[in-house]
């Protein structure tokens, strides 16, 4: 269930999920911090397997939710792991009233994973805000839906004649985007803007992404061209 990126960084492929009736892949990225906790991106389900292996990498003390359309297995490892602390932006906390979070996750990390992982607020949008983070030592950045890179072996064995649909959104490898209705929905793109320029500001190896095929190499290059539509 787990594979090793860096000696502190793990990814776990979870199944695929329906949105909008298209299949998703899902990932999650575990991180441990300086301290020896645990940090859990994007959880997805939680299988008796991949629970063992996370056990064994150490105690699970973060579970974060980078927007809100990343919430759907939160409860079920605060059940699992109830000592560990919920986090996400205000869009995930309001629309996970039955949870109870930290502080609203915003531009700069908080002191609990500031020496380790870095953040940055993509918000301008009325449709969808996302933190992406920086795993300081291995030099990887974290995307949930900002950018997604569907390989043509998994649109052609799960889209169909569909897959047009991810081509027409920006999801393809060549692309590797934001869909374009997220796109489009950033009316106020200073913010955004301002979040890019951090990003490009990181020393980023490779970018680690939850739908897709993700980039062990040139990941720099990969954000210039992924937030290239934020223009000027």
């Amino acid at each position: 269930m787990l594979e090793q990126v860096h000696d502190a960084l793990w990814i776990a492929d979870g199944e695929n999920v329906s949105f909008y009736g298209a299949p998703y892949p899902t990932r999650s990225v575990i991180a441990r911090l300086e301290n020896g906790d645990l940090w859990i991106w994007s959880p997805i389900k939680l299988t008796p397997d991949l629970r063992a292996g996370v056990d064994h990498l150490g105690a699970v003390r973060h579970l974060v939710s980078p927007n809100k359309l990343h919430h759907l297995y939160l409860q079920e490892w605060k059940v699992a792991y109830p000592e560990a602390a919920l986090w996400g932006p205000q869009s995930t906390i309001k629309k996970r009233r039955d949870l109870v979070f930290r502080e609203a996750l915003k531009d700069s990390p908080p002191p609990e994973w500031l020496p380790d992982i870095d953040q940055a607020w993509f918000h301008g949008s009325f449709a969808m805000d996302e933190i992406v983070f920086l795993h300081r030592p291995s030099g990887t950045a974290i995307v949930a839906d900002l950018i997604q890179i569907f390989s043509d072996r998994f649109l052609r064995e799960h889209w169909g004649w569909w897959r047009f649909l991810a081509r027409l959104d920006g999801l393809t490898q060549d692309q590797a985007c934001a869909p374009l209705e997220w796109r489009l929905s950033f009316i106020n793109r200073a913010p955004a803007r301002r979040a890019r320029a951090k990003v490009l500001n990181w020393d980023c190896q490779r970018v680690i992404v939850a739908h897709g095929e993700w980039v062990r190499a040139g990941g720099h290059k990969l954000l210039e061209k992924s937030f290239r539509w934020l223009g000027a």
